[in-house]
């Protein structure tokens, strides 16, 4: 059985970048990929952790518990 929230991200990475876009170079599709990531970590909310970007549980916010 594999990590739920592995599976989640690498479809959504697939759908939202890979499938996307045209990278003609592993140049090119770093800084693309990084863009990404950055507004998936610090930007976009996540409805598993209470609707607040991942990056909030970094910053001492804790996620709600599961009742």
């Amino acid at each position: 059985m594999q990590n739920g929230f592995v599976v989640s991200f690498n479809g959504k990475f697939r759908t939202e970048r890979l499938n996307a876009h045209c990278f003609l170079t592993l140049d090119d599709a770093r800084p693309k990929m990084e863009e990404w990531r950055k507004d998936y970590s610090n930007v976009r909310p996540h409805s598993a952790i209470g609707n607040k970007p991942s990056i909030s549980l970094m910053k001492g916010s804790s996620a709600p518990s599961a009742t």
